[in-house]
């Protein structure tokens, strides 16, 4: 069963995050969206999310939704490679992964930079976007 994972399109980190996925997970199980596109919000909606600023990816699987540092981690779980063994982290108490994660996520734009449009997926990934 796919997964999707809503990302910050505007967001470079969130960009290289979603490059990285892809390049890891070539089985293609991951399935992408943009926050800021109508499916991205039709599918926040679906959860709850109504008219709330989300500062974290979001991945969805087998209906439920996981956001920040256990999204990521259970993200890494399913890569190629050694990415999975990040995993061991889930061990950490979330409010301490949380938090570290929200330090990052605030600061994405500045350390990262912001692009004002999403760049559009080369013919090769396309039908990974939904």
């Amino acid at each position: 069963m796919e997964s999707i994972v809503l990302f910050d399109g505007e967001c470079n980190f969130c960009d290289k995050s979603v490059q990285f996925i892809i390049k890891h997970d070539p089985e293609g199980k991951f399935k992408f969206a943009s926050l800021q596109s109508a499916i991205g919000q039709d599918i926040l909606n679906k959860f709850g999310f109504q008219n709330t600023i989300i500062n974290s990816l979001v991945l969805i699987e087998k209906e439920q939704y996981y956001i920040k540092s256990t999204a990521a981690l259970r993200i890494c779980k399913s890569l190629k490679g050694p990415w999975n063994l990040a995993t061991v982290l889930l061990v950490v108490p979330r409010p301490i992964r949380d938090y570290f994660y929200s330090i990052i996520a605030k600061n994405r734009y500045k350390w990262f930079g912001k692009r004002e449009l999403c760049i559009l997926p080369s013919k090769e990934i396309r039908d990974r976007f939904l």
